[in-house]
């Protein structure tokens, strides 16, 4: 068999592959040690090396990679197809493959789903230019936060408000490029904050890298449980309103203006008259006991499948969400107006607190509602070039910033009842006969549906990987594991149906260990290898984490 030399493929004559990254919002939760980006850094399905190799010497290779015995039936498929076929691939099952074969794009798309991790086709990353990684990083940050922005502005008041949204973008921005630093000076083509760890601090900060990577998948897992039974609860509400309605049932209305507070006395009173007997419906269809079960019947056949490549073709729902979220709270608070009064008129009823000693739950939401971090290096390392990822960074966490200001603090100043009734989920302060919320809640829950199995399956890959089993071990295992997370999803839906709280004790807790701690620590540990640590960046980067501390401890006092 002939040589195959790499140098006779140069950079500039490959075509450039698409890229791999999705812009689905579960991104900056998933541990990118295992996605299919990171699977593609590694090196070639069928490795070799070029000047030590067996097929330097006109032999076979000794060793056979996991997919060798995989893709054999595919390969003989395809590559038959090809006038550069190898002559050993009819022989026997080690075999290798031509370069140029591995990169053409049908045969890649055929095969890539039949690809184990560990293996991979190429060793060329795939490469975007700047415009698309800054809005990779963008669409991966933005998630359903963008629902309770406006009740974190609430929690810490208008001006303490501000101050937290700049000053946590600015540590996020800080740590994230930190890591990209780290990863450039001691790290490789593979892996990410979890592997750097390992490198530079030992083993133990893998362990711990990996573990609150799955704490913060389940906490994702528990949020989009407790949103879709909320958006299925109203969903099914509107077609029972128009199936069944009565003298007690409103009309639909496109541009009302009518808000409800549904933690005030008046709103509780009304709605939980205890002399009247609820119906048959009420009873079988009621948010914080049965909707979350119900849930399951549609939920859980979507969570076994071997691969979620199904539901990353529906990506594209995330960013429509985002930008109908836009439309639809520049229109109610431009029908709204500008509702504030100074603090000193404390008896109106829009009333707004500058500063307010429930910062921390504001601060605890941002540090999640800007993580990134756990796969920063995966996204930027396919940056065309890699001279921008500072800058292209930076760009990306202005645009975030700008739209979480744009959500939350248009709708708070705008919002005409006491400030104190916004909810955690602002689509809650609409009554259910507003159309454009029940079109919010209905499109919303379609696009979580097809978001929540892509959180499973990567939570399952990564539980799977930490027990050193296969994607995929058997039924039993991927049922026991999708059981157990639903359980758990059930019982925070019913007895704490609250995502705000949810959000900023997971944001917490994975960014003290994240964002505040990790990325600190490396950039220590990296200055120590290089002799460079000064005692003035120890003070400033330990700071930096006693920052996260101090984060997680108050939100046990919020």
């Amino acid at each position: 068999m002939g040589r195959v030399s790499k140098k006779s493929f140069k950079r500039s004559s490959r075509p450039r592959a698409k890229s791999m990254i999705t812009d689905c919002e579960i991104q900056p939760l998933l541990n990118t040690e295992l996605s299919r980006t990171s699977i593609a850094d590694n090196g070639f399905i069928f490795k070799y090396d070029s000047e030590n190799s067996d097929l330097e010497n006109n032999k076979a290779p000794t060793t056979q990679s996991k997919a060798n015995e995989l893709l054999y039936p595919y390969y003989l498929r395809y590559a038959r197809q090809s006038d550069t076929l190898l002559n050993t691939c009819s022989c026997s099952k080690s075999f290798s493959l031509d370069y140029d074969i591995l990169n053409r794009p049908k045969f890649y798309r055929k095969l890539q789903p039949y690809i184990p991790l560990g293996d991979t086709i190429t060793n060329e990353p795939y490469t975007q230019n700047s415009i698309i990684t800054i809005f990779a990083i963008w669409n991966t940050i933005m998630g359903t936060s963008l629902l309770a922005m406006p009740w974190s502005v609430e929690r810490a008041g208008l001006v303490m408000g501000l101050i937290l949204m700049f000053v946590i973008a600015a540590l996020c921005l800080y740590t994230s490029n930190r890591i990209l630093k780290v990863q450039v000076l001691h790290g490789n083509d593979t892996g990410e904050v979890a592997q750097l760890s390992k490198k530079l601090l030992g083993p133990w900060a893998e362990v711990i890298a990996k573990l609150f990577s799955f704490i913060i998948l389940l906490g994702a897992n528990i949020v989009y449980w407790i949103l879709m039974s909320n958006f299925l609860y109203y969903s099914v509400g509107y077609i029972h309103d128009l199936l069944f309605a009565d003298e007690n049932t409103g009309a639909f209305e496109f541009n009302t203006t009518n808000l409800i507070c549904p933690n005030s006395a008046d709103f509780v009173n009304a709605t939980s008259d205890t002399t009247r007997q609820l119906t048959l419906y009420e009873r079988i269809w009621d948010l914080n006991t049965t909707v979350p079960i119900f849930l399951v019947v549609i939920v859980a056949p979507l969570l076994n499948f071997r691969s979620a490549t199904f539901f990353t073709k529906f990506n594209s729902l995330g960013t429509l969400a985002v930008l109908y979220l836009f439309i639809f709270v520049i229109i109610k608070s431009y029908s709204w107006g500008i509702n504030m009064s100074a603090p000193t008129l404390e008896g109106l009823t829009d009333y707004s607190e500058f500063y307010k000693n429930t910062f921390p739950a504001t601060s605890g939401m941002l540090t999640l509602s800007m993580f990134i971090h756990n796969i920063i290096i995966t996204i930027m390392r396919n940056n065309e070039n890699q001279k921008h990822n500072g800058r292209d960074l930076s760009i990306a966490f202005t645009l975030v910033l700008l739209t979480y200001l744009l959500i939350g603090i248009t709708f708070y100043v705008c919002f005409p009842l006491a400030k104190s009734c916004i909810e955690d989920n602002f689509l809650n302060n609409f009554p259910r006969t507003d159309v454009f919320s029940i079109i919010a809640r209905v499109f919303l829950f379609f696009q979580l549906l097809t978001v929540y199995p892509l959180i499973s399956y990567m939570l399952r890959v990564q539980v799977f990987a930490a027990l050193e089993l296969s994607i995929y071990p058997s039924v039993l295992h991927v049922i026991a594991l999708n059981c157990f997370v639903i359980f758990i999803c059930i019982l925070f839906a019913i007895f704490m149906p609250h995502i705000g709280t949810v959000i900023r004790f997971s944001g917490a807790i994975c960014g003290f260990v994240y964002i505040y701690t990790l990325p600190t620590m490396l950039h220590l540990a990296s200055q120590r290898r290089r002799n460079l640590l000064t005692f003035g960046s120890v003070i400033f980067h330990v700071s930096i984490s006693l920052v996260g501390l101090a984060n997680l401890i108050a939100q046990f006092f919020v």
